[in-house]
């Protein structure tokens, strides 16, 4: 059965996951909204963000601020070594002509080669610069006199630190050069000043930051690492109803998978899992109940009314449209967890409120991964959840508080989602959520409250509807009993009034303990004649010619009699136990001390009820008010101290007996039992007064 439920849902469900053949062209509108059929990466889209942020990082430099300094300290040593050569080249002049070694004056080359003696003389790490420099640069500084050279020193010097203050790298060198530049020009050095100057500026001005490749390489990795996969998520919307399939639309449609006609597998295999997991959580409840009975009515009641509960799901898929996405919301999603809770059991139905929500996932795919399906399964599990936690009354018992959980509750839950999402209260589609939300709630109250009659008739034996009838004076087993035994008849009667008074005052289920006192009695029309109550006034009672045993076995089938009669009649359950129960396993103490004085040895277990003993609260009121009721009627005056007496130690032997050991009333409610029948009793034997008789008639007595 349970392998034939799982089919049964998975072909309700299947339809609902199964791809719509679509014609997808580029180029092409759609003929309607296409969503995502599954979340996946669109790793082409990821790679290229990934490059876009990879270019957009700037190269990482180190700043060395000791290269201007170094740059101003060889700039300085030129122009002392050219200072120096000129000197030394000047002053060997003079010396050869005192000694009148004519010689011709000195060259540009003489001091030039001077000079470049004095660079040989400088460090490795330096000689790069010094030997740089072209010889006509050296030889424009031999032609200026020491003053000018002065100036053209000062001026570099000046221009070039204020340079190299800024950060210069190689992109930026030549910019800066141009900046030098321009500032020598706009000084006061003359042409042939301002040219030494632009040539020694192009030399001694020089990159002061390096790209650092290590650090870039790391933040562009960094940047890539940042970018987030570009993800396709399951039901975002590819394309609009309308709109035009580009490109773009194409390739994600591609990735999907969706351009070509294959369906994929694993929302299936969820849908399996998800009925095995349902499966194994019924039977788990099934497994506790206590009788086969119960079992069988759990696991047939949950079958029958989840199926029930997917087919008006798919109903209404049926009209779900992208301008109506809240029809799912008309669900009546509180009945089946109120039927189940009022009438099989509150974890069957919490049960089902769980998987009535599960299963919308798979009804409305189309949904998955919007926003609109997390609020539809938030509202339905909400209101779901709502109907377990009524109790197992009766709605029109507690209309009142079906009302504010099945209906306000609801209606507020979903105001206060909408305002969550930032969704406008004034918008169509929001009011169309909340009006979905408020008549789904009331179709749930309405139908819950209007088919309770009918289901209690579905699954219970002693429904309501079933209960009025064999009430009914007319139903041919009280016709009988009225006929043949209308003694019993009335004490039947009686019984069932301070049961059913008694039975409601401890809040037990007083109809059926009326209709069950109409019977419980039944088999004592086969005997009729042999219960005292039947016999007609001054009519000799039959058991004082026979045995004490035999008139324990007309006794004792009165109760088996009754039993069988009902069984065949179909009687409720209820109402065939509490027949059953309602003498226990107590002793015939008449006829077991008659049978006494016979036989010493007699056993008391043979003169005792076979029982079982009363199992229900509603069987022990029987049990008690049943003994109470003939005690009452067999005395000649009863009065209210007589009849508090009786009853108080009727209770009082019952429970020194053990008879309501297995009941489970209590102390607190047999005392309120106690006070019901006494009332009920002394209501019912009152005294009566006796009315003064006329003289003609005590006249004509005499006569």
């Amino acid at each position: 059965m349970s392998v034939l439920f799982g089919l049964v849902l998975f072909g309700l469900i299947f339809s609902s996951l199964r791809q719509k053949d679509m014609d997808f062209r580029e180029g092409s509108l759609a003929s309607q909204t296409i969503r995502a059929n599954k979340t996946i990466e669109n790793k082409a889209e990821t790679e290229e963000k990934r490059k876009l942020a990879e270019s957009a990082i700037a190269p990482s430099y180190n700043y060395d601020e000791h290269i201007a300094t170094e740059q101003l300290d060889k700039l300085t040593r030129l122009f002392d070594y050219v200072t120096k050569a000129k000197e030394e080249v000047d002053k060997a002049a003079m010396a050869s002509a005192n000694g009148k070694n004519k010689k011709a004056a000195p060259t540009l080359g003489d001091y030039v080669a001077n000079l470049k003696g004095q660079f040989e003389k400088v460090d490795e790490l330096d000689m790069p610069y010094f030997t740089s420099i072209p010889d006509s640069v050296l030889s424009k500084m031999f032609e200026l006199s020491t003053s000018n050279l002065s100036n053209v020193k000062s001026q570099l010097n000046k221009v070039i630190a204020d340079t190299m203050e800024n950060h210069i790298h190689e992109d930026t060198l030549a910019d800066y050069r141009e900046k030098a530049k321009d500032s020598i020009d706009k000084s006061s050095l003359t042409d042939q000043e301002n040219s030494l100057a632009n040539s020694l500026i192009r030399l001694t001005l020089v990159p002061n930051e390096f790209m650092d490749e290590k650090k870039t390489e790391e933040l562009k990795k960094t940047a890539r690492q940042g970018v987030n996969p570009v993800m396709i998520y399951h039901g975002e919307v590819v394309v609009r109803e309308g709109v035009q399939i580009d490109a773009r639309a194409m390739n994600k449609l591609e990735l999907l998978g969706m351009t070509n006609k294959d369906t994929s597998v694993f929302p299936y295999v969820a849908l399996v899992l998800m009925i095995v997991l349902q499966l194994i959580s019924l039977v788990w409840i099934v497994r506790d109940s206590d009788t086969q009975a119960k079992r069988f009515r759990v696991f047939h009641s949950y079958v029958f009314l989840m199926i029930l509960s997917v087919l008006l799901m798919k109903g209404l898929s049926l009209f779900q449209t992208e301008a109506n996405p809240f029809i799912p919301l008309l669900f009546p999603v509180a009945l089946v967890p109120m039927i189940l809770n009022m009438f099989v059991s509150r974890r069957a139905s919490i049960l089902a409120a769980l998987f009535q929500v599960t299963f919308c996932l798979f009804v409305y795919y189309d949904l998955a991964g919007t926003s609109n399906l997390l609020l539809i399964l938030s509202v339905l599990i909400f209101s779901g959840m709502m109907a377990t936690l009524l109790s197992s009354q009766k709605l029109g018992r507690q209309r009142s508080k079906g009302i504010l959980w099945l209906f306000i509750f609801p209606t507020i839950f979903v105001c206060v989602l909408v305002i969550y999402q930032g969704m406008q209260l004034s918008d169509t589609t929001t009011l169309g959520a909340i009006i979905c939300t408020m008549i789904g709630s009331l179709i749930s109250f309405v139908l819950a409250i209007g088919l309770h009659p009918y289901i209690d008739l579905w699954l219970n034996d002693d429904s309501m509807i079933v209960l009025n009838e064999l009430s009914n004076p007319t139903q041919p087993l009280l016709k009988r009993l009225l006929e043949e035994a209308p003694g019993t008849y009335h004490h039947s009667m009686m019984v069932a009034s301070l049961s059913a008074n008694a039975v409601a005052a401890i809040g037990g289920r007083s109809l059926v303990t009326r209709v069950a006192c109409y019977y419980h009695d039944i088999g004592k029309i086969k005997y009729s004649n042999f219960f005292v109550e039947n016999l007609p006034p001054d009519a000799d009672n039959p058991h004082d010619f026979l045995l004490p045993e035999d008139s324990k076995e007309i006794i004792f089938s009165h109760v088996t009699e009754g039993v069988k009669i009902l069984e065949e009649n179909h009687m409720p359950k209820m109402v065939i136990d509490i027949c059953q129960q309602h003498h226990g396993t107590t002793l015939m103490q008449f006829f077991y001390r008659s049978a006494l004085e016979r036989n010493p040895d007699l056993k008391e277990e043979d003169f005792r009820y076979p029982g079982p003993k009363p199992q229900t609260r509603e069987a022990a009121v029987v049990n008690i008010a049943d003994t109470c009721e003939a005690g009452v009627r067999a005395m000649k005056q009863p009065t209210k101290e007589s009849i508090t007496e009786f009853v108080s130690n009727t209770i009082e032997r019952r429970i020194k007996d053990g008879q309501l050991d297995e009941s489970g009333i209590t102390l607190g409610e047999l005392k309120i039992v106690r006070e019901s029948l006494i009332n009920g009793l002394c209501s019912t034997f009152h005294s009566r007064i006796e009315y003064p008789k006329f003289k003609d008639e005590i006249e004509g007595k005499s006569k």
